[in-house]
């Protein structure tokens, strides 16, 4: 499933990428915002959101091929990778993987925090993060959450744990943003500066009072962040 906002005619192209366990509308109010730049499409990998599960999980660099595949469908333009969560992984994968796909890339809370990458740890970081969200980030964390069901969740966040983005990010050559939630309790900020420092052209950027899901209550300031970013060449 994709969803697809068309905006500016000759503006950039935004690909979305999700978080695990979630789907193309949690980015719909960003859509909305990137949409006055811009094409969007924000994706449901597969097994998430509206998309059926393939059988197997695709583990990281699988799925970079995914969104590869998805992106060379696509008329040609600018294109800007934008990734939250999970999907940072995605994003990263796909563009070491495949350069040509996009100068530029958005990395929204990377994961998955070297210090702590189990399962145990993640959990707990997501109750903390959850508990000073708002009402319609926890309600549309549920219905996703629901619509991919526990077995396949468990499937991808095995595959997520045993992914070393780190090992990968001094190889991404796009102009990179890295964006970090100020309250973010699912990824510290020594870590996501870390990501940032890892990757040969990134600018990190606080969002403040924003946690995990820094562009879910609300699109601003995110997406003018966002937008900054792809008209800064």
């Amino acid at each position: 499933m994709v969803y697809t906002r068309s905006g500016v005619p000759g503006g950039p192209t935004f690909v979305l990428v999700h978080g695990i366990g979630m789907g193309h509308r949690v980015f719909r109010d960003l859509a909305v915002e990137l949409g006055e730049a811009g094409t969007v499409y924000a994706i449901d990998l597969p097994g998430f959101g509206d998309s059926p599960e393939p059988g197997t999980a695709l583990d990281m660099p699988a799925s970079g091929d995914y969104v590869a595949g998805f992106v060379r469908t696509l008329p040609e333009g600018d294109v800007v990778l934008v990734g939250h969560s999970m999907g940072t992984q995605v994003v990263v994968e796909a563009l070491v993987r495949h350069p040509e796909l996009g100068r530029r890339a958005v990395l929204i809370a990377p994961t998955v925090n070297d210090a702590e990458r189990t399962v145990a740890w993640q959990a707990w970081r997501m109750v903390q993060d959850l508990a000073i969200g708002s009402p319609k980030v926890l309600w549309l964390g549920l219905i996703q959450y629901v619509k991919a069901g526990p077995r396949w969740f468990i499937a991808k966040l095995r595959q997520m744990l045993d992914h070393r983005v780190e090992d990968v990010l001094p190889q991404l050559q796009a102009d990179t943003l890295v964006l970090r939630g100020e309250v973010d309790r699912v990824c510290p900020r020594e870590w996501v500066q870390h990501v940032a420092a890892l990757i040969p052209h990134a600018t990190f950027v606080e969002v403040g009072g924003r946690g995990h899901e820094a562009m879910i209550r609300s699109p601003q300031p995110v997406a003018g962040m966002i937008i900054h970013h792809t008209q800064a060449w």
